[in-house]
């Protein structure tokens, strides 16, 4: 007799931080418009106080998103999640992607009796986490704990934020696995707008600088305010499109000013309109954080087509194409950064927009046969077969 599991969607909770743009909200958000809801059924469990960015259209795609405030304490959130995991599941799946919280979020889940529980790390945290306190150390060693008994199953995004999460020998397990996000390719194909630039207010003849990302302490704004400061006496004709907001944008602003590069910056806050500001608007694409996992905008700057400097704390795996990729050290000089970075006008004209596209188009990071690989990651761990990682 036929299993009658097969014919039943694969029933998901993914727990996340908030559903605002970002890579990991991004991601799942795309997953959700291509999946076939027969097949996987998705829903959402979010730490968060306010309604994210996402919500509206997530909810459109037939999702449910259940929502517990930052102020409540681990044992409400423990509450709530249980409370959702027994009356509205059964789930097949919990696929965690909060870190280190992961290890409290899978313990519940585990006592829930959801059969795979997946931890995911999207970000190495090493370089911080070296830092932490003793009360910090002890929640980080608290939290791998509960992960090494309550996760069935791990993913990283890339083989760094693996280690963070997961440690050094994380690859040799069964159970762990890499798995990358991808993007949907679709906007990468189209036209570019031309009339783009005039409708941000940045001069046509602009070599155009492009910055996405919140406006946190982690991408390192303050030094890409410097590196502008070194750049503008390089080339007078260099300008800094910045996209995305966030807590530090006040302060942000405020050191551009203070610095005299209001004219060398457009600040174009949240948009959902990347790939045509990458693809129109954009001459290179620059990155600079403090630390990173795999992130997704580098992907899509490479699809568009855009030479890219980042920094070395960014992982070498996001190097799809050769010709558009370049790692500076943030121990180099703003000096040394802006050098490389009007370097880059050069390598624009190395390699079509057309031929990156297909190099990305062929990598792990389409998001159609991510998808794919995801539903069978996910119906293989249901259905037992532990050592499969491929």
């Amino acid at each position: 007799m036929p299993d009658s599991s097969q014919s039943l969607p694969l029933r998901v909770l993914h727990v996340v931080g908030a559903i605002d743009a970002g890579g990991i909200a991004s991601w799942l958000l795309q997953l959700a418009r291509c999946a076939d809801r027969s097949q996987l059924s998705m829903d959402f469990f979010v730490y968060a106080d306010a309604e994210g960015a996402y919500n509206p259209e997530l909810l459109s795609l037939g999702t449910r998103i259940f929502r517990c405030p930052r102020s409540d304490p681990p044992w409400l959130y423990a509450n709530n999640m249980w409370r959702i995991l027994r009356t509205l599941g059964p789930y097949d799946v919990v696929h965690s992607h909060v870190h280190y919280y992961s290890g409290w979020v899978l313990a519940i889940a585990a006592l829930a009796g959801v059969p795979v529980r997946i931890a995911h790390s999207h970000t190495d945290t090493r370089s911080e986490d070296s830092r932490a306190s003793a009360s910090r150390r002890l929640y980080l060693a608290t939290m791998k704990i509960l992960l090494r008994h309550s996760a069935t199953a791990a993913v990283a995004a890339s083989s760094e934020a693996g280690a963070a999460l997961f440690g050094e020998s994380w690859p040799s397990h069964l159970k762990w696995s890499l798995l990358r996000c991808a993007i949907d390719l679709s906007p990468f194909r189209e036209s570019p707008r031309s009339s783009l630039r005039e409708e941000l207010g940045i001069p046509r003849d602009s070599f155009v600088v492009g910055h996405v990302g919140r406006l946190v302490e982690v991408k390192n704004h303050s030094f890409l305010i410097a590196i502008a400061k070194a750049a503008e006496l390089l080339n007078p004709a260099i300008h800094f499109l910045l996209v995305g907001d966030g807590p530090l944008r006040g302060d942000i602003e405020r050191r551009v000013a203070e610095a005299h590069l209001k004219n060398r910056f457009t600040f174009a806050g949240q948009r959902n309109d990347i790939p045509a500001l990458m693809v129109g608007a954009m001459d290179a694409f620059v990155l600079p954080s403090l630390f990173e996992g795999l992130p997704l905008v580098l992907i899509e700057a490479q699809a568009a087509g855009l030479p890219c400097l980042v920094s070395d704390t960014v992982s070498a795996e996001s190097n799809i194409v050769n010709s558009l990729f370049f790692r500076q050290s943030l121990s180099s000089s703003p000096q040394e950064w802006a050098a490389r970075l009007i370097s880059l006008r050069q390598a624009r004209s190395d390699i079509s927009r057309e031929q990156a596209l297909r190099a990305v188009e062929v990598s792990p990071f389409e998001i159609h046969s991510n998808l794919d690989w995801l539903q069978a990651f996910y119906r293989n761990r249901r259905d037992g077969n532990a050592s499969w990682t491929s």
